[in-house]
């Protein structure tokens, strides 16, 4: 307001002194109003610049049925199409270009110039049509080059926002499957430890060299827990640039195997055979297997009752790796296999759903036919889409 204001108090400085020089361009009680109404034209262009357009186009029909001529003043006229063309509606936009370019035919008509001719008035008319035309280009000009940036501001916000969102998603991804790693490795090594704690403290003074071995597996199997432990404390330290070899490697498919043995150690009786011809897996999927079948095992141990015992089957498709895990104990609670399990319980079945789905393969989990519990497995060897 203050710019705009300024220069409107100039354009009526010059207005006003042009006619003190002794100009004649028409009654002065004509004059007078129509340069004030010009001068706050410009000084109300971006405020209200639609009314001002029209405010404008009723003084230039004044100053033709007055007879007013053309003042500096008239000014104003190019200052306020340049401002609708830019930053008013459409519908202004075009009057504004209409009017524009009417203008100078109209007031070459209305104050002809007998010496030129009409070949001379021609080509005033259109001499004088230029600047208007020039003025309504350069503010449309403006209003694309400002809606183009709009569009690029925009577009970067959504580009934000959606950066924003994978994040999240990444993050709670990775949160899950941490807190997946984290459940499967202290679940089976904490409840390792706990049953030969149990059977140590039972045999401790009759069969001491009995104590003395499961002690030894409370040992070993504590270090492996931590060992998993630094592993997945090492994933969360980003900051932190250590060496590889520093962190135990996943486990695959050829640790099954020791992962039976440990459970026999710890009093579950397990049979384990692989079928078909073991060969490399992908690193998913050997993980996925290992986290099942411990999984599993814990489950057995957990709910399986005292003389329980549990059969683990490998089996290598042509396309897949195939897994069974039974057991003939008492099984788990109807709850704990549902889905989200009761009491914040059913973690490990809902992490294996979620591990196999990952592969894209399929889990089947429930109570067998004759007593005990099965968990049967497919695992795909192409990569889930």
């Amino acid at each position: 307001m203050w710019v705009d204001g300024t220069w409107a108090v100039v354009l009526l400085g010059i207005s006003v002194l042009g006619g003190a020089a002794g100009e004649q361009i028409g009654p002065w009680a004509a004059v007078i109003p129509v340069t004030l109404l010009l001068s706050l034209v410009v000084a109300l262009r971006r405020r209200v610049p639609e009314k001002m357009l029209l405010l404008a186009a009723a003084v230039g029909v004044a100053q033709l049925v007055t007879d007013v001529a053309i003042l500096p003043a008239d000014f104003a006229m190019l200052v306020i199409v340049y401002t609708v063309a830019a930053e008013g509606a459409r519908w202004a936009s075009r009057f504004a270009l209409i009017a524009g370019l009417c203008a100078a035919p109209l007031a070459q008509l209305r104050w002809s110039n007998e010496q030129t001719g009409v070949a001379g008035d021609i080509a005033l008319a259109v001499l004088q049509t230029v600047p208007f035309a020039l003025a309504w280009v350069l503010g449309d000009s403006i209003r694309t080059r400002r809606a183009y940036f709009a569009q690029l501001e925009e577009r970067a916000a959504r580009l934000e926002k959606e950066r924003e969102a994978q994040s999240k998603v990444a993050v709670a991804a990775e949160r899950a499957r941490i807190a997946r790693e984290l459940h499967d490795v202290v679940a089976h090594n904490v409840s390792v430890m706990v049953v030969q704690a149990d059977g140590a403290a039972y045999v401790l003074d009759a069969a001491p060299d009995q104590a003395k071995k499961a002690l030894e597996t409370i040992s070993s199997t504590g270090r492996q827990a931590l060992a998993e432990m630094r592993r997945l404390l090492g994933v969360l330290r980003t900051g932190e640039h250590q060496e590889a070899g520093e962190y135990v490697p996943q486990p695959d498919v050829r640790q099954i195997e020791d992962l039976v043995e440990q459970c026999r150690g710890s009093g579950l009786p397990v049979d384990f055979k692989v079928e078909g011809t073991p060969r490399p897996l992908p690193s998913g999927v050997e993980l996925t297997a290992y986290r099942i079948v411990q999984e599993a095992l814990t489950n057995t141990r957990k709910h399986g009752g005292p003389n329980a015992g549990a059969s683990v089957r490998l089996v290598y498709f042509d396309d897949g790796l195939g897994l069974l895990v039974e057991d003939d104990g008492k099984g788990a609670p109807h709850e704990l296999y549902e889905e989200g399990g009761f009491d914040g319980q059913g973690h490990g079945l809902i992490g294996m759903r979620e591990r196999v789905g990952m592969v894209g393969g399929t889990l089947d989990a429930g109570p067998r036919p004759g007593g005990g519990f099965r968990i049967s497995a497919l695992l795909p060897l192409k990569p889930a889409h």
